[in-house]
């Protein structure tokens, strides 16, 4: 198969979770109705920009068809998308047109000023799909998404005859607030392998969500093949919270899930943390520690009582061997060092190291991420600081020249929802669905410079979950609040709408087989299929 023939393969399981994680009772029986009746454009997930609804709907049926330049292979993509679901939906097989015609979904891209953005016209005679790049026509396919019948999420709906549906007549014109709209995933203490980390890059196309930070290495575990460094991951990868075994991603594996990745639009951020989280890095190689002794291998989650020698050569030809493998597989322009809990170097060794590692990571041709620790430390102009503490020093923060915003108290993911919620950590505050998502970016660093702020991030800690229902029990619906946050404009944010707009979830993320949690200040609508 030729590379485009591969990405438009790939692309079109964008609909859909890896079925390998999926609960078995996300398949309903085949003879399920497709549902078409409850489709509203109000309940579109993030808010769209601009939405101005018109008389009439468009009717999808045999005689519609596809119009796109499928000579582009992001336009084939995202019309194999728009075939696959629609049949899912409906048992309608949509055919391609050459050109524009009455009754057809036209796709295209017109080169605009945010590639991102996208515009989507509902009429009764045709529908028009244009984005402003690549990235804003596979986004504006997910809205074009919702409004059409949620039996399309299921794999294995069957019609014995089509069944036409209908589309709302509507205009979307829709961007980005953000540019940075992520999530983090912790796959060191509990680790998640290939399936479930594309599961979760297809729940975060879903939500137009475009970067995925993997936390590769902690005191825990090592997750990534150095080859190297091969100790790395036959001692420092056996094990992970709790004492379970834990695993690892074969450079070939990782190749593949960073392209998973990129034919949703999601950029994969890879991170080493250092020079604290490393007792597995300092298990395979002691050279790496001042006192030359391997640590045995750490179970627990206690943090900030490792570190790497910050006055030894052999640490920074570590690092240097560890940083120019992991850049090789990793086209995306970012790598982040952590740089958070260090509690046994000395203010002068810390900044060594981080200005020594930091030089290492440009020299690779990669723009350094650091937790906000590393503001502490002359920065390159490049280099993005990632806040995540909520009593940090906001004065010296403000001094960025780039930063995502991470705030515990809000967008950590691995919080509890309340005192009930089992799974969870509780150390930054119970974090409720309405606090995750009630926040302006820009009110947490008031005095940043214009266009420091790049957007939001939502890190999940795997500490208490070691399976993908854990994992989205945690992340839903919080998850989407993040993601409107990223999104909607400051000036359409507005709790009372939001909530609506994730009750109507309900049916999509049932079918999907997504174990969310039914946050109380919800009304949830009826898992009835329709």
């Amino acid at each position: 198969m030729n590379k485009t023939g591969l990405s438009i393969a790939v692309a079109a399981l964008a609909l859909t979770a890896c079925g390998k994680t999926r609960p078995p009772h996300a398949t309903p029986p085949q003879t399920a109705p497709p549902p078409t009746s409850r489709v509203r454009i109000e309940d579109v997930l993030p808010r769209p920009s601009v939405v101005e609804p018109h008389d009439g709907q468009f009717a999808v049926d045999a005689t519609t068809t596809i119009a796109a330049d499928t000579a582009n292979p992001d336009v084939a993509r995202v019309a194999e998308l728009l075939k696959e679901y629609v049949r899912r939906a409906s048992g309608i097989r949509l055919e391609s047109a050459a050109a524009p015609a009455a009754r057809a979904i036209t796709l295209a891209i017109s080169a605009g000023a945010n590639p991102e953005a996208y515009e989507l016209t509902v009429a009764p005679d045709r529908v028009s799909l244009v984005g402003g790049g690549p990235a804003g026509l596979f986004y504006g396919f997910q809205t074009l998404r919702q409004l059409m019948p949620v039996g399309g999420e299921y794999e294995a709906l069957l019609f014995q005859q089509p069944r036409p549906f209908t589309i709302p007549a509507v205009r979307i014109v829709d961007v980005p607030r953000f540019e940075w709209r992520g999530a983090m995933l912790d796959v060191a203490r509990h680790f998640f392998g290939p399936d479930d980390v594309k599961r979760y890059i297809d729940l975060l196309s879903m939500l137009k969500m475009n970067r995925l930070h993997l936390h590769l290495a902690d005191d825990q575990g090592w997750r990534i093949e150095i080859k190297s460094r091969p100790a790395l991951t036959a001692v420092g990868a056996a094990t992970e919270v709790g004492g379970t075994p834990g695993g690892f991603f074969t450079q070939t594996q990782f190749a593949d899930v960073v392209a998973y990745a990129a034919a949703r639009f999601v950029t994969i951020v890879p991170e080493i943390d250092m020079p604290s989280h490393t007792n597995a890095a300092q298990s395979a190689y002691p050279e790496v520690t001042c006192n030359g002794t391997a640590p045995p291998p750490y179970t627990g989650t206690e943090v900030g009582f490792s570190a790497l020698c910050a006055e030894s050569e052999a640490t920074y030809k570590f690092v240097d061997d560890v940083v120019g493998e992991i850049a090789a597989i990793s086209p995306g322009p970012y790598l982040h060092i952590g740089g958070d809990e260090t509690k046994t170097l000395t203010p002068a060794q810390y900044g060594t190291f981080i200005t020594r590692v930091q030089q290492i990571v440009d020299a690779h041709g990669k723009q350094m991420i650091g937790w906000d620790e590393v503001d502490a430390v002359p920065l390159l102009p490049t280099t993005i600081v990632q806040h995540w503490r909520p009593r940090t020093d906001m004065d010296r923060l403000a001094r960025a020249r780039r930063m995502i915003l991470s705030p515990a108290n809000r967008a950590y993911l691995d919080m509890k929802y309340d005192e009930e919620t089992l799974l969870g950590l509780k150390w930054a505050g119970l974090v409720p669905l309405k606090q995750a998502y009630d926040w302006d970016p820009m009110n947490i660093v008031p005095d940043a410079a214009p266009g420091a702020v790049l957007g939001v991030e939502a890190p999940i800690w795997s500490e208490t979950i070691a399976n993908v229902r854990d994992l989205e029990f945690l992340a839903f619906p919080r998850l989407a609040a993040i993601a409107d946050v990223g999104w909607t404009s400051d000036k359409q944010h507005d709790w009372e709408a939001f909530r609506k707009r994730l009750g109507a979830q309900a049916p999509r993320w049932t079918a999907l087989g997504i174990n969310y949690y039914r946050a109380p200040e919800i009304d949830w609508r009826p898992v009835d299929g329709r």
